[in-house]
């Protein structure tokens, strides 16, 4: 059943409600192996549904770039979390010092309690369920926002989770962005937000009242650094995937090149070439996004005004003079050659198919001007001399790397997807996900037998003795 959206002043008894209910009946290994079940039959059974609401959500959304990259990354996901499951629950053996010997020591994975989660509007159905999985793999109940800007897929979302399970172990809130922000007041025993750095701070400030634990997805400027020697053609056609991929709607798509000065121009050749094969039309192609929605085309387009207004040239590829369906909004994929760093397509993640190109005169300059900017949600160095690729990886601190390709770490269950200070904090997907949502507990089993007595007052001599020993 479709889930009601809830007024501020319903929230707070909806958490009291799901925690309840959790400190009832905390989820066994067995619960939550069926819990996942349930949540990837739900999946299946609507997928067809699902690549549909997302496409009339965008206006046009490939029905590909959904299936791969929403439904097929969430259900991979949920088949590691079950393959693993029972291995991460076991208690870990830990060793004590060997002065509180006989007695032995654990780690034991408790669940949280309640997970509250923030999904985004760029990839609504997998950032959306795939933290749910984990966080149902860890035990928990959760609370659920998706996007008020993917209203179709939202409402879906809600009927799926109402089906698979009893509300009082996961159920969906939708509503505005007034309820997301009352949503992130809530003193969840985690929360966890994906989407831009400027609201990522407001739910940090939200949170901090509760000292609610987070996990912030963000975003920012990921670099593709080009390094001298490097075939451009293979660069230009791998960027080129990663940029056109959702047209751009990817936190980790690549958001500048560096590329060597001499080398600029035929970069962006191969560049175009790539986007043409790619995609011979645009205008009414349905392997071509659209962006989301209007306030989001207008804001790429000012953004293309200030650049040509500083004077920068602004090179987009227009292979149709159709016109698009209405209310499909489509932005070319654009190259923008050496933007100041004052424009505003380099102070803003760019979130669309706008690519600034940069020159570098030196390697080591490269680096520094990545270095002197918000760490990275992602960094893609393009690079075949190993030396050179080590310290570049050594110099550089991002949320995640690929080297000579892009976006394709995100999917990659051993490898976690998390930022860094303005790209976000903590860290998801597979066993960090299961981790995330987790306490590691430690337990210390003291043997009937053990030598505590020792340190006990009266001290005497044998207490005197032991502190000397032991303070050598």
């Amino acid at each position: 059943m479709d889930t009601p959206a809830h007024p501020d002043t319903d929230l707070r008894p909806l958490l009291d409600q799901v925690r309840a209910a959790h400190r009832k009946q905390v989820p066994d290994a067995r619960q939550r192996l069926a819990d996942l079940d349930k949540l990837a039959e739900a999946v299946r059974r609507h997928r067809d549904e699902l690549t549909k609401a997302v496409s009339a959500d965008f206006g046009r959304r490939s029905r590909h770039e959904t299936l791969a990259a929403d439904v097929m990354t969430t259900l991979d996901e949920i088949k590691y979390l079950r393959r693993h499951l029972k291995s991460w629950m076991r208690p870990q053996r830990r060793g004590l010092n060997w002065a509180f010997l006989p007695a032995r020591g654990e780690i034991r994975q408790q669940p949280l309690g309640v997970v509250g989660i923030v999904a985004p509007w760029n990839y609504p159905i997998q950032l959306a369920l795939i933290p749910l999985a984990d966080a149902i793999a860890a035990g928990n109940h959760v609370m659920l926002k998706p996007s008020e800007h993917t209203p179709r897929t939202s409402e879906l979302l809600a009927r799926l989770v109402g089906e698979a399970f009893p509300p009082e172990r996961v159920t969906v809130v939708q509503g505005d962005a007034a309820v997301g922000a009352a949503f992130t007041r809530l003193p969840f025993d985690h929360l966890v937000f994906t989407g831009s750095t400027v609201v990522g701070r407001a739910v940090m400030a939200a949170a901090a009242p509760n000292l609610t634990p987070l996990t912030l997805e963000l975003g920012g400027k990921s670099p593709a650094l080009i390094a001298p020697g490097y075939p451009i053609e293979h660069a230009a056609d791998r960027i080129a995937a990663g940029k056109c991929f959702n047209a751009g709607q990817t936190c980790v798509a690549p958001d500048y090149v560096l590329v060597p000065r001499a080398q600029r121009d035929e970069f962006v050749r191969a560049y175009l070439a790539s986007v043409r094969r790619r995609y011979p039309t645009l205008a009414s192609n349905p392997d071509y996004t659209a962006v989301v929605n209007h306030r989001q085309a207008s804001r790429l387009r000012e953004w293309l005004d200030d650049a040509r207004d500083r004077g920068v040239t602004v090179m987009q590829y227009r292979p149709d003079s159709e016109t698009p369906p209405p209310g499909v909004e489509v932005i070319p994929p654009t190259v923008l050659l050496d933007p100041p760093d004052e424009a505003k397509v380099m102070q803003e993640e760019i979130f669309g198919p706008l690519l600034p190109v940069k020159s570098y005169d030196s390697h080591d300059a490269a680096i520094a001007y990545i270095n002197g900017r918000d760490r990275p949600l992602a960094f893609y160095p393009f690079d075949r001399d190993r030396g050179r690729l080590q310290r570049t990886l050594d110099a550089v601190v991002a949320g995640g790397v690929c080297v000579n390709d892009c976006l394709i770490q995100f999917g990659q269950h051993e490898l976690p997807v998390g930022g860094v200070g303005p790209s976000g904090m903590g860290q998801y997907h597979g066993r960090d996900g299961f981790m995330a949502f987790s306490k590691p507990m430690p337990v210390l089993y003291q043997a009937r037998v053990n030598s505590m007595w020792v340190l006990d007052p009266p001290y005497g001599k044998v207490a005197s003795f032991v502190v000397k020993l032991l303070t050598r």
